[in-house]
């Protein structure tokens, strides 16, 4: 099988040429694709601890309290107390972060439409449907996504 038609390695080679990319985007706003998708996560579930946000991103603990301390240090989220368990914080957008949702948004938009240039209406809705297939398959069997070194987030 030709390099042009793997689809392992074309899938990894999209992605990694996504993050570039992403990366490339983000620091416009003096940013990082992580902050990035703690800002989306967080917009899509407000109040996650930390730890909850952490295996989410399928990282360590500590990677998430680092750029939550930059998020906060930059007023775009707080942390508050869990009413249940002191010891657990939860994190929350403020208002200063809508306007940079909205740029992430518009950046994100840019680069999708990008990354599908040239691509018919018909063959992008077989491509995401045949993506979530694949993803459905991977979690259908997490034992085969379990080994090995954590995933970078994003």
């Amino acid at each position: 099988m030709s390099q042009d038609n793997d689809l392992f390695l074309l899938l990894h080679d999209v992605a990694r040429l996504n993050r570039v990319a992403a990366d490339k985007r983000a620091r416009v706003d003096g940013m990082t694709r992580a902050q990035w998708v703690v800002l989306i996560r967080l917009a899509r579930n407000p109040g996650l601890s930390q730890k909850e946000l952490a295996d989410i991103l399928e990282v360590e603990p500590i990677s998430v309290a680092r750029l939550a301390d930059r998020l906060e240090g930059n007023g775009l989220i707080e942390r508050r107390a869990d009413q249940h368990d002191r010891r657990i914080w939860r994190l929350h957008l403020t208002d200063a972060a809508t306007p940079a949702l909205r740029r992430i948004e518009a950046q994100r938009d840019e680069l999708a439409a990008r990354i599908a240039a040239g691509i018919p209406e018909a063959t992008r809705a077989a491509i995401i449907e045949g993506l979530k297939q694949m993803k459905a398959n991977l979690l259908a069997h997490p034992e085969s996504t379990t080994s090995g070194p954590q995933q970078e987030i994003a």
